[in-house]
């Protein structure tokens, strides 16, 4: 069983507004952490007692760092957004199924991904032993982050929702217009459901792979508590009715094993 870990804060920025790349130090988390999984982190605040999760973005197994990249969107998150190089924060993990990077070995694979689903992208691209990678990465304007990043692993492909930059559309439609002239042979997606749902049916309508990232809100983030369950195709083993558990049986599953 998985314990709580002390990790040290390395560095942190604010890379675009409201949003943060923190690095963080312990070998433990990072030495067993795979693309698509997420950590909990926990605030130092006494009376916010819940974990708030929060996806990999890159991992150093080397040096036994994480980076996490989130968006301030409470008062967990704002606290974390004070943290400095050499405090210390609790954290437990890595937690969750990440993306089965085998399922792409040889294949042309797309990961397509909007907003705050973007950043655990960037590890399954650098861990992807893939016949070709290509990012599709929807943002609500020209106010982009790790784009640069990306560029290095897949080929990028940007798109805004008011057309400040790229192509006007969300990442689904800029997923279409690029499979015109490339086709992609597997898709791994994370962002909205109403982006994930796009996704899934753009596949199954031409017969493509696909494995979806779920976001939804968690309480426990270990599995206990039930709290973020999404519907599934097929009833649950742990739950026997037609649900599960994000935090455990995912974030990742196979497009075909859930409802959107």
């Amino acid at each position: 069983m998985k314990k709580i870990e002390t990790a040290k804060v390395i560095s942190q920025e604010e890379i675009s507004s409201g949003i943060f790349s923190l690095w963080l130090e312990n070998e433990t988390v990072a030495g067993s952490a795979a693309a698509g999984q997420f950590v909990n982190l926990y605030c130092n605040n006494a009376g916010r007692l819940l974990p708030r999760p929060i996806s990999l973005c890159e991992i150093d197994r080397e040096k036994g760092r994480i980076r996490l990249v989130y968006r301030v969107q409470g008062k967990g998150t704002e606290e974390f957004s004070a943290l400095k190089a050499g405090d210390t924060v609790k954290v437990l993990g890595p937690n969750g199924n990440g993306f089965p990077l085998d399922e792409a070995a040889g294949k042309l694979l797309y990961l397509v991904s909007g907003g705050i689903g973007i950043p655990p992208m960037l590890q399954t691209a650098k861990d992807a032993a893939s016949a070709g990678t290509v990012s599709v990465m929807g943002y609500r304007n020209a106010d982009i982050f790790l784009a640069n990043d990306f560029a290095a692993h897949a080929k990028c492909v940007i798109s805004t929702d008011d057309g400040s930059f790229g192509i006007q559309g969300n990442a689904a439609y800029a997923l279409a217009q690029t499979a015109e002239t490339m086709m992609p042979e597997i898709i791994f997606a994370c962002g909205p459901k109403v982006l994930l749902a796009a996704v899934k049916k753009y596949a199954q309508e031409n017969g493509i792979p696909c494995y979806l990232s779920m976001e939804e809100r968690m309480a426990c983030g270990v599995g206990a508590c039930l709290a973020c369950v999404c519907e599934s195709a097929e009833v649950d083993g742990h739950t026997h009715v037609k649900n599960k558990r994000v935090c455990k049986e995912g974030p990742v599953f196979e497009a075909g094993e859930i409802v959107l």
